[in-house]
């Protein structure tokens, strides 16, 4: 909760930046470059954990070895702060203040007017909370699902990811340009409506491309610590009985590849305009504390809290695919709140409202 809070801050610092410094018309291409990142991150640190692991035995790397790629971001951070401490406010910003616009009790604001707190609410049920289960889905959960539940060799699962991630980043470019030209609401809402539809014939594909016929699971609980797993489990074709399936052994990687991509495009079309459309949603005074509420929330708790929802039902249900049924009802949710109430903003003019005052 504390690294979404932090999240939250730091996303809704680096969208306004940017959003304040382009051309009206590609803010939505511009801004798309912050979302990269994301999945950019999770690429980056796949491979420094790949890294890690080849130089060192297993054993080492449980005991010790994954805390480096933690220390190695040290060197992010250090970077990271050396050029914030040296950037200017952003324009806008700067504008209001020098002309007495800037809010006293932003949070007061945004939280207690009634027409702010509607902008909030839409965009979080309208927006924020279906991208942010669709992000953690095609990404997380599909990683968790395929070395976890799938049982493919622990490595093989991260190249999976990873490939699918990095043929998946222009896509973010690609449908925040476009957002520029027929709007964010119209590629959001086909990001969500897309996801809920496909999720289970995906999923259903990927347990055919693992090979090794998992049907369910037997919760274990570790005696000593008190963590509970879950068991894949199969049948056994000679007596019949569940028995706890063996890691597989000849997944079909460039399918599973493939179905972890069109996930990450269901990611870049609901992740890739989602910045430009919070900039635009809010009055500039309030801008960076309106936003990022609904952003960190939509992320930090409907997507992070995906994994252990996700993984909790398929225990209590003992069914391969219940875990989807959670990201499904919330982009859901979001797909009816954000077609009827998401106002579309595209080609709005943020520096209109400065000049005019």
């Amino acid at each position: 909760m504390l690294q979404g809070l932090a999240l939250g801050g730091e996303y809704g610092g680096a969208a306004v930046y940017v959003a304040e410094h382009v051309p009206d018309n590609k803010r939505g291409f511009y801004t798309s470059f912050i979302q990269i990142t994301a999945s950019l991150g999770l690429f980056v640190s796949i491979m420094v954990v790949l890294a890690t692991q080849f130089t060192m035995t297993p054993a080492n790397f449980s005991s010790y070895g994954w805390r480096i790629p933690f220390l190695i971001s040290i060197f992010l951070v250090a970077i990271s702060l050396y050029i914030r401490l040296r950037m200017k406010e952003s324009p806008i910003f700067e504008q209001i203040k020098t002309s007495g616009m800037s809010s006293s009790a932003p949070l007061k604001e945004a939280f207690t007017e009634r027409a702010n707190l509607k902008r909030v609410l839409i965009s979080l049920f309208g927006a924020t909370a279906g991208q942010g289960v669709v992000w953690y889905t095609g990404q997380f959960y599909a990683l968790y699902y395929i070395q976890k539940i799938l049982r493919v060799n622990t490595r093989t699962g991260f190249i999976i990811v990873a490939l699918a991630v990095l043929f998946g980043m222009p896509f973010f470019t690609l449908f925040g340009s476009l957002s520029d030209k027929i709007g964010r609401k119209k590629i959001i809402m086909a990001g969500c409506l897309l996801a809920v539809v496909s999720y289970l014939p995906i999923y259903h594909a990927m347990v055919n491309a693992a090979g090794n016929q998992v049907t369910g699971f037997r919760p274990v609980k570790n005696q000593a610590s008190g963590e509970v797993t879950l068991t894949p489990l199969m049948n056994d074709p000679a007596t019949g009985k569940q028995v706890p399936a063996p890691e597989a052994p000849h997944p079909n990687v460039p399918l599973l590849v493939f179905l972890v991509w069109i996930q990450v495009i269901y990611v870049t079309m609901v992740y890739g305009p989602i910045a430009a459309y919070l900039v635009e949603a809010f009055p500039a005074k309030i801008r960076y504390s309106s936003l990022s509420l609904p952003y960190h929330i939509g992320n930090g708790i409907f997507g992070g809290l995906l994994p252990l929802i996700g993984v909790y039902v398929c225990a209590a249900t003992n069914n391969l695919y219940a875990g989807l049924w959670y990201p499904m009802i919330v982009a859901s949710i979001t797909f009816v709140v954000g077609s009827i109430y998401l106002k579309e903003t595209h080609g709005q003019r943020i520096w209109d409202e400065v000049r005019t005052t």
